[in-house]
């Protein structure tokens, strides 16, 4: 009974033995037991959807946002685009970047915050629709970390672009999605192939969807779209994707960094915002 309760796949050639066997017998791996042990954590970890994460965190900060300002929720303009629209007042709080927030608040954490914000309803319904379709296609053809790597630092890079046209104020998911068509659009050119030639024109198709978009609509930030798009780009071409190069520990090292600050500068909005309204005369 002892040993059947102590019996595991060999996690390399899968043949039932020992976990304490310092190596498998059959194919001779070292410590069976503890790269069982490691092989479960890392599934545990990695069992979650980070596309579906992100939507889920992007949605609970455009609630929060609502709730910290419920009087003016319907207080803005009546047009379709500002339906359900957040106060200035809250996005600022919860970290909207702009020259604003950077320079004149000194916020530079605002760079990564900003990309989980929205203004209205219609502004999160079509920017969690376009990462639920284009999330999925990174994570296969480049990875979780490369993901995470994209989506983050697109963004980032997206803001800064906006700060150095003087971009006063502004939010929303668009440039971390304008930096995944960016790899979408390295991936197919370099790819080639029928494949590869159908994707890059789809990629190109959104591009100038946004192109189109971003003159016909008032508001919209070109600058970020255009930051994060080359940013996809120049980091896919960096860090390759699976059919060329498999993920490194630099781009595990360097995913990791960027989810847990960007996890740290998210909580740290929300503890913002929460002693504001606790204490709105002593926070700047």
């Amino acid at each position: 009974m002892s040993a059947e309760r102590n019996s595991i796949l060999c996690p390399n050639c899968r043949k039932l033995i020992s976990s304490d066997e310092p190596s498998c017998p059959y194919c001779g791996l070292k410590h069976p037991g503890l790269h069982n042990t490691a092989g479960f954590i890392r599934n545990l970890i990695f069992a979650f959807d980070p596309v579906k994460a992100i939507i889920y965190v992007n949605v609970a900060f455009y609630l929060f946002a609502l709730l910290l300002n419920p009087g003016e929720i319907f207080s803005g303009s009546s047009s379709a685009f500002n339906f359900l629209s957040p106060s200035n007042k809250s996005l600022f709080l919860l970290g909207a970047t702009g020259t604003i927030p950077f320079f004149q608040f000194h916020n530079y954490w605002t760079l990564i915050s900003a990309s989980f914000l929205h203004g209205s309803i219609l502004h999160i319904i079509f920017n969690m629709m376009a990462l639920a379709q284009l999330g999925p296609f990174i994570l296969r053809e480049f990875g979780i970390y490369r993901f995470f790597n994209i989506y983050i630092l697109s963004g980032i890079t997206g803001y800064i672009v906006s700060l150095i046209f003087g971009v006063p104020f502004t939010i929303g998911a668009s440039a971390s999605l304008c930096g995944l068509i960016g790899a979408i659009i390295y991936y197919g050119k370099s790819r080639g192939g029928y494949y590869g030639q159908a994707i890059y024109k789809q990629a190109m198709g959104w591009v100038a969807g946004l192109v189109i978009f971003g003159i016909l609509i008032s508001g919209i930030n070109n600058w970020a779209h255009g930051g994060g798009l080359l940013s996809g780009i120049g980091l896919a071409f960096l860090m390759g994707y699976n059919d060329n190069k498999q993920e490194t520990a630099w781009h595990k090292l360097l995913a990791a960094a960027a989810v847990l600050i960007t996890v740290g500068v998210l909580s740290w909005t929300v503890i913002y915002s929460l002693l504001y309204l606790l204490s709105p005369t002593t926070l700047g």
